[in-house]
């Protein structure tokens, strides 16, 4: 940097704005850099962590209530892999869902879709900013607390603590 401010050079999409091929195919808007970090430190931070109570499983498409949803992950309870069988659509709720706020979304449409995770079955929501450094945990609809740097999330419907310092480390590589 030359003395100049550093500027985020993706911009959110805006209305009638084309979208990308990738936000066509999926359905969804584009991750970025910050976002895929996020998503890959917290399944990680579970899997070491809680791996007896749960499974973070990622990009896992949901049977909810009119359209099908994909949260960044889904917490589910563990159990064996059949490789001889798979599922494209998960019939049944994940206890959690995770969603991380992307560069170009929309904050009401992650908000509208705890809704919809709730009506499914699910019992917590997670809603994560990253240029905030923050975590929504909605354990009902309409029903949250807020977590910022220095704290721990406490979701009590999981009965689980996640640091946040460790999910929003600034260090190079990522130790749980």
């Amino acid at each position: 940097m030359n003395g100049e401010l550093e500027v985020n050079q993706q911009q959110p999409v805006l209305p009638g704005e084309p979208l990308s091929e990738y936000e066509i195919e999926r359905g969804k808007p584009m991750p970025s850099q910050q976002h895929a970090r996020l998503q890959t430190r917290i399944a990680v931070y579970f899997g070491v962590h809680f791996a007896d109570e749960f499974e973070a499983l990622t990009e896992l498409t949901l049977d909810t209530p009119g359209e099908k949803s994909i949260p960044d992950i889904s917490i589910c309870s563990p159990e064996a892999a059949d490789f001889n069988r798979d599922e494209i659509i998960r019939k049944d709720p994940p206890l959690a869902t995770i969603e991380i706020l992307s560069p170009s979304q929309n904050l009401q449409t992650l908000i509208d879709k705890t809704n919809d995770y709730f009506s499914f079955g699910v019992r917590s929501c997670w809603i994560v900013i990253p240029a905030l450094q923050s975590v929504y945990v909605y354990k009902a609809p309409f029903d949250h607390e807020v977590f910022s740097l220095g704290e721990e999330i406490v979701d009590p419907n999981l009965n689980i603590r996640v640091p946040m310092d460790v999910i929003f480390s600034k260090n190079p590589g990522f130790k749980v």
